[in-house]
């Protein structure tokens, strides 16, 4: 389970990269592409993803992951949960928004892969 994590780490930090980027590309189009929306919530599902089944490991093996890899996972899944929150605001640039979301996460993605073992 945690080579599944690791690697599956880079691919849902890689896939927010370029999909956030080509948001701030497309930032001025008022209607993305359906691509760009298919991009979007793959990369969202990624992340979520890469996040339960890091908790799932974490609970399984009893292993500790350290503070602060715990506390980047969280921190994606409440950076969805505001975004969701405030989607209506989001309509007045959709790409430009989503991508820097995108962008976010895939720091905070990073952040939490470089942090793995390391306590506050």
């Amino acid at each position: 389970m945690s080579g599944f994590h690791e690697t599956w780490g880079y691919i849902a930090a890689g896939i927010s990269g370029v999909v956030g980027l080509w948001g701030v590309i497309i930032r001025r189009r008022v209607q993305p592409p359906t691509a760009f929306w298919f991009g979007v919530g793959l990369a969202i599902a990624a992340l979520l993803v890469q996040v339960v089944v890091g908790i799932a490991w974490m609970r399984a093996s009893g292993i500790d992951p350290g503070d602060q890899h715990v506390f980047y996972g969280v921190l994606i899944a409440v950076t969805f949960s505001f975004a969701y929150i405030y989607r209506a605001q989001f309509r007045k640039s959709p790409a430009l928004y989503y991508g820097l979301l995108l962008l976010f996460a895939m720091g905070l993605a990073i952040r939490g892969m470089t942090t793995v073992g390391v306590d506050f």
